[in-house]
């Protein structure tokens, strides 16, 4: 324990940095797309990979590797872990 909770957008990752998704935010069929592909509240997640630009960012979440666009990941609110920034 003794780290502080730094929330961040999944787009804010840095590669190597490990969350739990607390929050999913938009509406519709994007935001039930993420949700039918295992992007919940409570999952944890690791940045592995970002493209040059930051889109798109590969995740493991869930036990899988999963590719997600900027524009989907800016929509899913993280707690970072071990206080990390």
């Amino acid at each position: 324990m003794g780290g502080y909770i730094v929330q961040k957008k999944l787009d804010e990752l840095t590669i190597g940095d490990e969350a739990t998704i607390v929050n999913v935010l938009g509406e519709g069929r994007v935001r039930r797309r993420l949700f039918d592909i295992g992007v919940t509240p409570g999952a944890d997640v690791l940045l592995r990979k970002k493209a040059p630009l930051g889109d798109p960012i590969e995740v493991t979440i869930r036990g899988y590797e999963l590719t997600l666009r900027k524009n989907e990941a800016c929509l899913v609110v993280c707690d970072i872990k071990g206080g990390k920034n």
